[in-house]
């Protein structure tokens, strides 16, 4: 019974986060980026000083070589003038800088590797940071869509203001025409007041006409132009 319980309340609370992660996509996200960029600024101020080391080392292992090289020289010089003592003293001091030459040969190895690979993470990091970017701009755009898409929906634009909108248009459209219906029952009141009668009489000759009609205003027109 309390491992369904637990098992319920997790799902909850993972649907619950779910919910949050998606309302507050586009933040989640800049925050995201904010990160990574915090994180490669870091990485660039680790390789800076890496390099800063390098280069000190390089100098150092540099005039270590030279040092010795001149040594070196010296001492020859000393065995062709018969002074074993200098030339002696001067061998123990070689051997000394050599073993510190080889100590600092291999540091030199592993800044030299480690420069590379931080190096290439930061490549790798600062191209994905521009991939993130523009994959923001994408989410917002996205997320600006569905707020109109949602805004739509909640005015009515898309479901029942927009069909309830043609009803009522189609119900102005399908209303009858008072003025037409008025003028039908004008006309049934005359008929029922005899007045078509007389009307439908005169337009057959018999009596003065009632109205005018299209044959007197041509022989009219006629007239007119004699």
């Amino acid at each position: 019974m309390f491992k369904t319980l637990a098992t319920l309340i997790n799902g909850q609370n993972a649907r619950a986060e779910d919910r949050v992660r998606d309302a507050f996509a586009i933040e989640l996200i800049d925050q995201k980026i904010r990160e990574s960029e915090a994180s490669l600024r870091a990485a660039k101020a680790t390789l800076a000083s890496l390099i800063q080391r390098q280069r000190s080392e390089e100098k150092q292992h540099a005039g270590l070589k030279n040092r010795i090289n001149d040594l070196t020289k010296r001492a020859k010089e000393a065995l062709d003038n018969d002074r074993e003592d200098l030339a002696t003293e001067a061998a123990r001091a070689i051997a000394n800088m050599e073993n510190e030459l080889a100590v600092r040969s291999e540091t030199l190895d592993r800044l030299d590797q480690k420069v590379v690979r931080l190096r290439t993470s930061i490549e790798s990091g600062h191209r994905r940071i521009i991939d993130l970017k523009q994959g923001a701009i994408q989410a917002r755009a996205v997320r600006r869509e569905q707020n109109i898409q949602m805004q739509m929906t909640k005015t009515g634009v898309q479901n029942g203001s927009v069909e309830e909108a043609e009803e009522l248009i189609a119900r102005v459209l399908g209303r009858d025409d008072p003025f037409e219906r008025s003028e039908i029952l004008a006309d049934i009141n005359r008929d029922l007041e005899g007045g078509n009668l007389t009307d439908r009489m005169a337009d057959a000759g018999f009596g003065n006409a009632t109205r005018a009609t299209a044959d007197d205003v041509l022989a009219r027109l006629k007239s007119s132009k004699k």
